[in-house]
């Protein structure tokens, strides 16, 4: 009976969608200007929390902003940023961000530079030499490459590493583990192979990389290397680098392990910003360092290793492309792994530049894009960052003719974000109590590509980030870059068996971490977004030092011009919810999706319940002992136990009640923006939207990891980037700790009854 409900809860949000025709009547060609893609106007439709001669004001600003934006200059800065390695701690790093604060005050801006002091481990010996069956040194280098004028920085570059692994110098029998993931221990126990005292090998993919080497040591190995397998992003996915954008034979993927699912920033001060005062942990006790030594190597150095591996052969779906058969070992490869650091701090330069709000000052519209790469960074992070450079210029235009925005903009250019999100935790840590305070929304972006708009955030800013999608023309198809993302969602179902959905809102998908939003959203409550292009980049070539100027104007954005639509789309979403009369948000599509998380939980309990009854007749029957290959034994799976009924009824009932009072809020938001006389109305919605996601905040945080403290939305335990909705109760199912399921169901439910008291309270009433 509570899953009907649930569905009918859900069902009623329809009515709360824009319609149709209303976005169609937005679309309408217009003749593009020069080289700037020419949004697509809105003059017939709506713009949430705008009134109506609001938004036509709005609507006029956002085309003298678009006058603006010229890909050539977007080209110009990514040249100069991506000139030279700027890893943290090198030259040209600092001097970007010099050059970044420099531009900002010459458009305007009131800029500075914050620095803070961290833990930043840099390789002094690397070094990989398999000592059985044959003996063989690994290169362990990226060779510069015809055509890209870059590469030959060598001496410049740090060399391939991966940070925040231990320092070691080990020997031992070589195991093959697929993608190194939590199926692929069980599937290896079920083989009877074990890793402990050896070292392992496993492929990218499947999950974050620092997963890999974490449960690696949770089963006991001594070494972790992790490779790029060609099936996944080299020549399995198209021509290689220079020929194509693909990852080729001796290119390696650099990046961090440490274990960001327990805290984000610098290992040594956990939950307070690493200024040159504040109290720091001894190395040892940094729980988000790792234990044992990991390095990445190209595939280049990956085949010979793996092609001297017996034992077993590995399952088809562990088969990578290398033309060799992929073994299992353990043996008769071995190995010799060595990894020495110096393990001194070093600074992160964080641009910050503010934009004060005419009328509501202490309300901050926060906007950010890092600056640090792992090499030359031209796609990642540099196209994000060169789209926000151009936002910042177009809005100093706008000041410089008398525009001075409602509510007041923040611009950050990040350091430190690729070893752990480094510089916006320090920040958003440093200034936690200003922000809680002040901070009514953060948007981020990071890599950005051609293709299509992807999102992700809060459902409440679903239709906001609509609208501004719906407001950009694509500058390939010239649709608009909301209908193309449609069309693509739309395409994409239909080639997958999905269902198709037939919504004129594009949907934003739940955020985990892996970007400079964690800090914001996971730790401090601050409701955030994150925009991007991507799916039609050749693109291998992630976190090697080929991720260079040359390889972007080849394979990624030749033109500049999604660069261009990236800074569009975000310029309206800063502008918009720096200028709306109330804040621009829809509950009822919030309430919809913690309503669809909701029913997650109860099919998830079923299906572990469904497959425990499952397993415990497979194995009375014997049916594993029969199945089993008498000459390749196969053990059954360890026996899963009961799975007990959990009791969800607070957590229903606070979701009923959040979709009651979302609906309310919703009807009275629109007949406030619709009566001139509802000043005061408006007012006390925005006090109650400026801190509503902070409700959703539990000061205990999260099982075993209380920097996470969101209660909707974290990255999972076993997932890494990837994101769990509810975690607190969704991850104790998966873990089947009946106890804190149960607790978790009680404090989600608490939180959602809180963000709905505060709803509720700016409508006067329950």
């Amino acid at each position: 009976m509570a899953h009907s409900a649930r569905s009918r809860l859900g069902a009623g949000i329809a009515g709360s969608l824009l319609s149709l025709a209303a976005y169609a009547a937005g679309q309408s060609p217009q003749p593009a200007r020069s080289s700037v893609s020419a949004a697509a106007p809105a003059t017939a439709a709506p713009l949430v929390g705008f009134s109506a001669a609001a938004a036509a004001a709005e609507l006029d600003l956002e085309r003298r902003f678009d006058a603006q934006l010229s890909p050539a200059e977007l080209e110009q800065w990514m040249r100069r940023l991506a000139a030279a390695p700027n890893h943290v701690g090198s030259v040209h790093d600092r001097q970007n961000a010099e050059f970044i604060a420099e531009q900002f005050r010459s458009w305007g801006w009131d800029a500075h530079i914050e620095s803070f002091s961290v833990l930043y481990p840099t390789p002094r010996t690397v070094a990989l030499e398999m000592t059985a069956p044959t003996h063989r040194v690994a290169s362990l280098r990226e060779p510069p490459i015809s055509g890209d004028s870059t590469s030959t920085q060598v001496s410049a570059e740090l060399p391939p590493y991966v940070i925040y692994g231990a320092d070691g110098d080990v020997r031992g029998e070589l195991v093959y583990v697929n993608q190194g993931m939590p199926d692929d221990y069980r599937e290896l126990e079920r083989e009877g192979v074990s890793v402990a005292g050896r070292i392992v090998i496993a492929r990218y993919g499947g999950g974050w990389r620092g997963l890999k080497p974490r449960l690696a040591y949770e089963h006991g190995a001594i070494g972790c290397l992790i490779y790029s397998d060609p099936r996944d992003d080299g020549y399995g996915r198209g021509d290689p680098y220079p020929r194509g954008g693909f990852r080729p034979p001796q290119a390696v993927q650099r990046g961090s392990v440490q274990d960001i699912t327990i805290a984000s920033g610098d290992p040594l001060t956990p939950g307070v910003g690493a200024t040159p005062e504040a109290p720091r942990l001894a190395l040892a006790d940094a729980k988000t360092i790792l234990k044992i030594p990991v390095l990445p190597i190209s595939y280049a150095d990956a085949e010979p290793l793996l092609a001297a591996l017996g034992g077993r052969v590995a399952p088809e779906r562990w088969r990578g492309g290398l033309p060799i058969a992929y073994h299992i070992g353990p043996g008769p490869a071995a190995v010799h792994l060595t990894v020495r650091s110096d393990w001194s701090r070093k600074p992160v330069y964080d641009v910050i530049a503010t934009l004060r709000g005419s009328e509501e000052p202490d309300r901050w519209i926060i906007r950010g894009n890092h600056h640090d790469a792992w090499a030359f960074g031209a796609m990642d992070p540099l196209s994000g960052q060169v789209a926000l450079l151009a936002e910042a210029k177009a809005i100093g235009a706008l000041a410089r003719q008398g525009f001075r925005p409602r509510r007041t903009l923040v611009y950050a250019s990040w350091d430190g974000e690729e070893p752990g999100l480094i510089g916006s935790t320090e920040w958003a840590e440093t200034h936690a109590a200003e922000l809680i305070q002040k901070a009514v929304l953060y948007v981020n972006s990071d890599t950005n590509g051609r293709g299509t708009l992807r999102a992700g955030g809060s459902r409440a800013l679903m239709r906001f980030v609509s609208e501004s999608a719906r407001d950009v023309r694509d500058p390939e198809t010239h649709a608009s870059v909301l209908a193309r993302a449609l069309a693509a969602s739309r395409v994409a179902a239909y080639d997958a068996g999905r269902p198709i959905e037939h919504g004129v809102q594009l949907p934003l998908g739940a955020l985990g971490s892996g970007s400079d939003y964690t800090p914001f959203l996971q730790h401090l409550g601050i409701d955030s977004l994150d925009l991007g292009f991507h799916g039609e980049e050749e693109y291998g070539v992630y976190h090697s030092a080929y991720d260079s100027f040359d390889h972007f104007r080849r394979f990624v954005d030749p033109t500049f011009e999604y660069g261009v639509a990236l800074a569009q789309v975000a310029g309206r979403v800063m502008l918009r919810a720096a200028q709306a009369d109330a804040l621009p948000v829809q509950e009822a599509d919030f309430a919809a999706a913690v309503a669809g998380y909701d029913d997650e939980l109860h099919k998830l309990l079923d299906q572990e319940r469904e497959r425990s009854r499952e397993l415990g007749e497979l194995a009375g029957a014997g049916d594993f002992a029969l199945a089993s290959d008498p000459q390749r034994p196969r053990a059954a799976p360890p026996s899963a136990g009961e799975v007990p009924f959990i009791n969800f009824a607070p957590l229903d009932n606070a979701v009923a009640q959040l979709t009651r009072v979302a609906h309310r809020f919703d009807r009275e938001y629109a007949r406030a923006l619709a009566d001139p006389a509802a000043a005061q109305t408006i007012k006390r919605m925005n006090a109650a939207l400026a801190n509503a996601e902070s409700a959703l905040l539990d000061p205990q945080g999260l099982p075993g990891r209380p920097w996470y403290r969101h209660m909707l939305y974290a990255p999972g335990r076993d997932t890494g980037y990837g994101v769990k909705t509810l975690p607190g109760v969704r991850e104790a199912i998966e873990d089947r700790r009946w106890e804190d399921a149960g607790r978790y169901v009680q404090r989600v439910a608490r939180a959602l009854e809180t963000y709905a008291d505060r709803l509720a309270g700016a409508l006067g009433g329950g």
